[in-house]
Parts: structure tokens; sequence; C-alpha cells
């Protein structure tokens, strides 16, 4: 395999749950630890193959959609504020 896209087609549901389990513990399944650049491509071949394979709300790092407290409050905008207490 020469590019990282061909790689990605070669990922089956076993492979793809064997990365997720070594990414969440940090270990492949012969106890060996993962290296950071091994987490880094890893991560990135498993968000590869969710984002063709899994639905939005199956795949990692989703939210969802969320309520957030905030989004009802207004928030002053005191950087260009007129007011004599803040820095322009």
């Amino acid at each position: 395999m020469s590019t990282f896209h061909e790689m990605l087609r070669t990922i089956t549901p076993e492979v793809y749950t064997s990365l997720k389990l070594a990414v969440e513990i940090g270990k492949w399944s012969d106890g060996r630890k993962l290296t950071q650049e091994q987490k880094e491509l890893c991560l990135q071949a498993m968000i590869a193959w969710e984002k063709d394979n899994l639905p939005e709300e199956q795949r990692t790092g989703y939210m969802g959609p969320q309520n957030c407290k905030s989004e009802a409050k207004a928030v002053p905008n005191i950087l260009f504020s007129t007011g004599s207490e803040t820095l322009h």
C-alpha cells in the first residue's frame, strides 16, 4: 500500500474495532504500547473509516444537538464598548 487512502480501503469492521480498542487503551492486542505517531495514525484511520461507514451520531467525537444554557444569554461586546471602563 503506497498511500493512506489506499490503506483505508482495506479496513474491515474487525480491523476498525481493533484500531479503536488500541487507541482507547493505548496498547496493541499483544500488549505493546502504541507510540504517539501510531495513536495519531490509528485515530486518523478510525475517523476516516467512520465517515464512510457509520452514521454521524455513531462517529468519534459526535456531540449531537445540545441545548447550551449560555445560548439564551446575550453576550455583551466589551471589546468595542464605548464605556470608560473598557479597553479599545
